[in-house]
């Protein structure tokens, strides 16, 4: 690798104090991803809102971050890293203050959208800082640092926002950002070092096409649970929309003289095979955060304090992970590394399919600590080998793409395990219902004919549902199994990168 790419030729000055304030900047940006969640039911009477349309709340907010993610290249390059950043933190604050101010959905919708849009260059700029500001022997580290702000961020997100909402207000989930976002802000101005501006033209139709293809299938998969998917017009009108987009997109960059997203990125190897791999990651992470607090709620009765409580070890579980990874990730092969993270977080959704509605709350713990382990073990690597041979200039872009996929992964997993869910439940419930009558031995044995009542009843259908819905979430869990064991092959598409010193305009290399 040359200088460039691999980090400063110098030690930076305050390097401590830079990554202390970036990664401040990046759990707050992490964090309202899931914090509101919680706190919509409140904020539903509040707003005046119905129960349909206080999604909007995290759909604006979705949409807006994911169509801005890919404009963090070309702006920082116009008007610098630096500068960028900085009035993305300040902004961000600003409308986390508006959102916690708002009057009505309209105009917290509103709030939210300029929310996303200020805060979707946080994260990749904030990888990109990291990466600038360390040479390449302490990529890893910086990776792990990174990574454990990224991950630990969406599951402290939920228990926060609960305690906030529960102890203050709804409106402190967007207060809370205030400090952390003054401290954060004073930090960069402070330290950062200037950066330098290299401005290239907007390439607006191949971001107006882009934007299209990933706001339309943001709103598809938002928006398919509400109006049962594919048996409504909105949801082949949105598909329409993002095959569209995407696929003028793809054409337009191929023949563009200067695309909006230079293609020649992705003829680096690691970063390609890292991008499908981060969005694998993306469907695991955030579809099992989705799937366990209503899960805690509606089957074993923990209240929202409780089911954090429960749930807080699985991020342990990663910052051990990602203190562990750090280190190794320059002594092991990375691929290893990668490797291990995918079987144990498959061995850990293996105990997950074997979730019962009678057990403890320690089995949810240890296997939320495995699965935390797996996940940390997998994205520190993957992040520090997917940009380990990626060209200089292309580095703003690259983890701005790296960002929207692992979010489009996200958003992808949460709907499909969403779906399976709701079909699954209706499913089971009539399977085993079929088994509750008079004509069934078993069943006579239990009940014995001439003494069922409308409270035993009662009882049954309770058991039943709880056993469908159990049955339903195993379903969801196998799935994810499958999918991770799925993503082990594609380690083999990886490459070792190997540090060395390039002549100039030598493009980047890896080595088998």
């Amino acid at each position: 690798m040359s200088s460039a790419a691999s980090g400063p030729s110098t030690e930076v000055p305050h390097k401590g104090l830079i990554t202390l304030s970036i990664m401040l900047a990046t759990i707050m940006q992490v964090l309202d991803t899931t914090i509101a969640n919680v706190a919509l039911p409140t904020m539903t009477g509040d707003l005046g809102a119905s129960q349909d349309t206080i999604t909007w709340v995290l759909t604006s907010y979705i949409v807006a971050s994911a169509i801005m993610t890919p404009a963090t290249g070309w702006v920082s390059d116009r008007i610098g890293k630096r500068e960028f950043f900085l009035i993305s933190i300040a902004g961000f604050v600003i409308t986390s203050i508006a959102c916690g101010l708002a009057w009505s959905l309209p105009s917290m919708v509103f709030f939210r959208l300029l929310q996303g849009i200020f805060g979707a260059a946080i994260v990749p700029l904030s990888q990109t800082f990291l990466l600038d500001i360390n040479p390449r022997e302490k990529a890893g580290q910086a990776m792990a640092l990174w990574g454990a702000g990224i991950m630990v961020g969406p599951i402290i997100g939920p228990t926060l926002g609960g305690w906030l909402t529960e102890s203050f207000s709804w409106r402190w989930v967007f207060f809370v950002n205030l400090p952390v976002g003054i401290i954060a802000f004073w930090g960069c101005a402070a330290y950062l070092p200037k950066s330098i501006t290299r401005p290239r033209r907007f390439d607006f139709f191949g971001f107006a096409m882009l934007s299209l293809g990933i706001g339309a299938l943001q709103l598809m998969l938002d928006r398919g649970g509400e109006v049962d998917w594919f048996s409504s017009g909105e949801i082949w009108l949105y598909l329409f929309l993002t095959l569209t987009g995407m696929w003028v997109f793809v054409l337009h960059i191929l023949g563009a003289d200067k695309p909006f997203l230079n293609p020649r990125m992705f003829l680096d190897r690691n970063f390609s095979t890292g991008l499908v791999f981060i969005f694998i990651i993306g469907i695991i992470l955030l579809a099992s955060l989705a799937l366990l607090p209503p899960m805690l709620s509606k089957i074993f009765g923990y209240p929202t304090i409780t089911t954090g409580v429960v749930m807080a070890p699985r991020g342990v579980g990663t910052m051990i992970s990602m203190i562990m990874v750090g280190r190794l990730v320059q002594k092991v092969d990375a691929r290893l590394l990668v490797s291990v993270g995918l079987i144990l977080t498959a061995g850990s959704l293996h105990f997950m399919t074997q979730f019962t509605p009678q057990m403890d709350s320690s089995l949810v713990i240890w296997t939320g600590v495995l699965q935390g382990l797996g996940l940390g073990l997998v994205f520190v690597p993957l992040s520090t080998i997917a940009f380990a041979t990626i060209a200089p200039e292309f580095r703003a872009d690259a983890t701005s793409l790296f960002s929207l996929v692992r979010n489009i992964g996200s958003s992808i997993g949460i709907s499909m395990v969403t779906l399976m869910l709701t079909r699954n439940v209706q499913i089971n419930h009539a399977d085993i219902g079929t088994a509750i009558s008079p004509f069934n031995p078993n069943f006579n044995m239990v009940v014995p004919p001439g003494t069922m009542s409308a409270t035993t009843l009662q009882q049954m259908e309770g058991l039943v549902s709880t056993q469908a819905l159990m049955i339903s979430y195993i379903d969801d869990f196998y799935l994810m199994m499958v999918i991770t064991l799925c993503a082990l092959p594609l380690t083999l598409l990886l490459k070792k990168a190997q540090p060395r010193v390039m002549a100039p305009g030598e493009a980047p290399v890896a080595h088998d």
